[in-house]
C-alpha cells in the first residue's frame, strides 16, 4: 500500500512536469497558428482591394476621353459581378491640365464623370501626384510619409513607352506635360485613379466575413494609424478594447502600385511574407492595425485552462487508482471479517443445534426404558421435549427468515394493522420466554393510535426478537422490560413509534454501530455463552425498513438499552 502511494506520487510529479512542458509547446503552437491566420487574413483583405482596383483601372490609355469611357464600362461590369461593390465610397480620376491636377469624380449611381474640387482629406494624394509631375521628380517618394487614411492612388500609363501609337495622337487637355521619370518599361504616367475605401462598408461586410472564416474564436479590433487612431471594426461592439491586452496584431491595408506587372494595376502585398519596403519577408507597413485576443481572455488563459484540465484528469485518474486500491483493501478486510463472522455463526448454530438435539435424544432414550411407566417422569420429559423442540423450531425459522431476507422476501402483502393488536399478539407468543426469564413487562400504549400498513407476521417476529434480546441481555439486576407505543411525526409525516427498553448493563458504544450487522454478537454475549445466532437484530432492521420505517438504539453503560422503531401510519385508512 505504501509503495503504491509512493509510486502514484512519483507519477503525479512527472505528469505535472510533462504537462507543463506540453502547455509551453501548446502556447507556442497557438501563437504560431494565430500569427499565420492573421497573415493570411491580411493578404486576403489586400487581395479584395487589389482585385477591385485591377478590375477598374485600365491597363493603358491613349487619351483622357477614352480612359474615362473604358473606366465607365469597367465600373459597370465590376458593379454587376463583384461581391463587394460598395467597397469604395468615392472613385475619381486625377489628370494634369495646364499645370494643375484636375479631379474628375465618378458618380457611382450614373457612371458619369464630373469635375470636382479636391477634398481637404485628399490633399496628401494631390501633393504626392504633383511631386511626380514636377521637373526632375524622383521615383522614390522621400518627404511624403506613408498615409494612414483610406485614400490611395494608382497610376494609369500611356499605351506606348516611346510616344503615341502610329496613326493616333495622344490627346491631352492643355500644354504638353513636363518631362517625368518613366514608369515600368519606360511608359509614362498620364493620369491617376484615386480610391477612397468605405470604412462603414469594410467594417460591416468585408472584415466580418474574413474574421469569421479565419478567426472565429477571437475578439478583433481594427484601428487606423492616425493619432489618435480611429476605430474601423470591433467584433464585440463598442465595449471591445483589446489593444493593451491583445494576443497578437498584424498590419492590413497596404496599397502600393506593383510595377513588376507592367500594364496590370494592382496592390503589392507588403505584409508578412510580402515584398514591402523592407523586401520579401520585411516588416509590415499597413495603414491599419488589427489586434486580436482570444475570447477566453487571452492565449495564456486558454493554455492555463488546458493545463489545469489535464492536471485535473491526471489527478482524477491517480485518485481513482488509489481509491480503487483502498476500496479493494477495505472490501478484502470486510470479506475477511464477514468470513470470520460466518465461521462464528456456523460454530454458534452448530452449538445451538447440538444442545436441543442432545436433549431430545436423551429424553427419547429415557422414555424407552423403565421411566416410561412413571407418569411423572413421562410428563417431565414431555415438557422438556416440547421446550427443546420449540427452541429448535425458532432457530430454524430464524435461519430461514434470514435466507428469505437475503433474496428480498422480507414481508408478504401488507395490510392495514392496529399497532395495539400486533403488540398484544407479540406479548401472548412471548409469554413463555418472559416467564422463563422471570421478567416483568410494563406496557404503555397511547390511545387512538393510527393504523399502519404492514405484514403482521413479520412485525410480530421483529417485536419478539426485541423482547427476547431484552430478556436475554438486558435483565441484569433488574428484570424490568418496557414496551410502549405512541404517535409522532418525522419530517412532517405521521409515524407510530414503538419502544422496547430494559434496565440491563447496556451496549458498549463501539458495538452499537455493528449490532444490526448479520452474524454480529457482542463480546459480553460470547463471554457469557448466551445462546444466539447474531441474526435477530439484522432481521428486525430489514423488516422495519421493508415497512418504510427506521430503527435506532439508545444505550449507556449500566443504564440499559432502548430500541426505537418508527413505522409510517397508513394514509387514508382509519382505525
Amino acid at each position: 500500500m505504501g509503495a503504491l502511494f509512493i509510486l502514484c506520487g512519483v507519477l503525479g510529479g512527472l505528469q505535472y512536469r510533462w504537462i507543463g512542458e506540453v502547455s509551453v509547446a501548446a502556447r507556442e503552437r497557438l501563437r504560431g497558428s494565430l500569427q499565420a491566420s492573421l497573415n493570411r487574413l491580411s493578404r486576403e483583405f489586400n487581395t479584395e482591394i487589389s482585385s477591385a482596383t485591377a478590375a477598374l483601372v485600365p491597363q493603358s490609355a491613349f487619351d483622357i476621353e477614352s480612359t474615362e469611357a473604358r473606366l465607365q464600362m469597367r465600373f459597370e461590369e465590376w458593379k454587376k459581378s463583384s461581391r463587394h461593390s460598395g467597397m469604395f465610397s468615392r472613385i475619381a480620376l486625377a489628370e494634369p491640365h495646364e499645370g494643375t491636377l484636375v479631379l474628375r469624380n465618378l458618380d457611382q449611381n450614373t457612371g458619369n464623370f464630373q469635375t470636382a474640387d479636391w477634398p481637404e482629406s485628399w490633399a496628401p494624394i494631390r501633393d504626392r501626384i504633383s511631386f511626380r509631375l514636377a521637373e526632375g521628380g524622383q521615383r522614390r517618394m522621400g518627404g511624403f510619409p506613408e498615409l494612414d487614411g483610406q485614400v490611395f492612388e494608382i497610376p494609369v500609363f500611356a499605351a506606348q513607352p516611346d510616344g503615341p501609337p502610329p496613326g493616333r495622337g495622344f490627346r491631352r487637355r492643355g500644354p504638353p506635360p513636363q518631362k517625368r521619370s518613366p514608369g515600368p518599361f519606360g511608359r509614362h504616367e498620364v493620369a491617376w485613379m484615386v480610391f477612397e475605401v468605405s470604412l462603414p462598408y469594410v467594417g460591416e461586410a468585408v472584415l466580418p466575413e474574413l474574421i469569421q472564416r479565419d478567426l472565429p474564436d477571437y475578439q478583433v479590433e481594427v484601428l487606423t494609424g492616425a493619432t489618435p487612431p480611429a476605430i474601423i471594426y470591433q467584433s464585440d461592439g463598442p465595449s471591445t478594447h483589446i489593444v493593451q491586452s491583445s494576443d497578437a496584431s498584424v498590419s492590413i491595408f497596404m496599397p502600393q502600385y506593383d510595377g513588376r506587372a507592367p500594364g496590370i494595376p494592382g496592390l503589392r502585398d507588403r505584409g508578412p511574407g510580402g515584398g514591402g519596403r523592407g523586401g520579401p519577408g520585411g516588416p509590415a507597413m499597413g495603414r491599419w492595425e488589427m489586434y486580436v485576443r482570444h475570447r477566453s481572455g487571452s492565449l495564456e488563459t486558454v493554455v492555463a485552462q488546458l493545463r489545469w484540465r489535464n492536471l485535473a484528469v491526471t489527478a482524477g485518474v491517480l485518485l481513482l487508482m488509489m481509491a480503487s486500491v483502498a476500496a479493494l483493501i477495505n472490501y478484502t478486510r470486510r470479506a475477511q471479517r464477514l468470513a470470520q463472522l460466518q465461521i462464528d455463526f456456523v460454530a454458534g448454530v452448530s452449538h445451538e443445534l447440538r444442545t436441543p438435539l442432545t436433549v431430545l435424544r436423551t429424553a427419547g432414550y429415557n422414555l424407552t426404558g423403565k421411566m416410561a411407566h412413571n407418569p411423572v417422569q413421562v410428563e417431565r420429559y414431555g415438557a422438556l421435549i416440547q421446550q427443546e423442540s420449540g427452541r429448535l423450531k425458532d432457530l430454524v425459522e430464524q435461519i430461514m427468515k434470514f435466507a428469505g431476507s437475503e433474496t428480498g422476501r422480507v414481508i408478504q402483502e401488507p395490510e392495514p394493522l392496529s399497532v395495539e393488536s400486533v403488540i398484544q399478539d407479540t406479548m401472548e407468543s412471548s409469554k413463555a420466554v418472559m416467564d422463563g426469564a422471570h421478567c416483568v413487562v410494563e406496557q404503555s400504549i397511547e390511545d387512538g393510535l393510527p393504523p399502519i400498513l404492514g405484514d403482521p407476521t413479520a412485525l410480530k417476529h421483529a417485536l419478539q426478537n426485541l423482547l427476547s434480546n431484552a430478556a436475554k441481555y438486558g435483565t441484569g439486576d433488574s428484570n424490568w422490560i418496557g414496551i410502549s407505543a405512541s404517535k409522532t411525526t418525522d419530517r412532517g409525516r405521521g409515524m407510530v413509534e414503538i419502544r422496547v427498553a430494559d434496565h440491563g448493563p447496556g451496549i458498549p458504544a463501539e458495538e452499537q454501530k455493528h449490532i444490526f450487522d448479520p452474524f454480529f454478537r457482542g463480546q459480553k454475549a460470547i463471554e457469557d455463552q448466551v445462546h444466539g445466532t447474531g441474526l435477530g437484530l439484522n432481521l428486525v432492521k430489514k423488516i422495519v425498513e421493508a415497512h418504510g420505517g427506521t430503527i435506532r438504539v439508545k444505550s449507556e453503560p449500566m443504564k440499559g438499552a432502548e430500541f426505537i422503531v418508527r413505522i409510517p401510519e397508513a394514509v387514508g385508512v382509519t382505525g
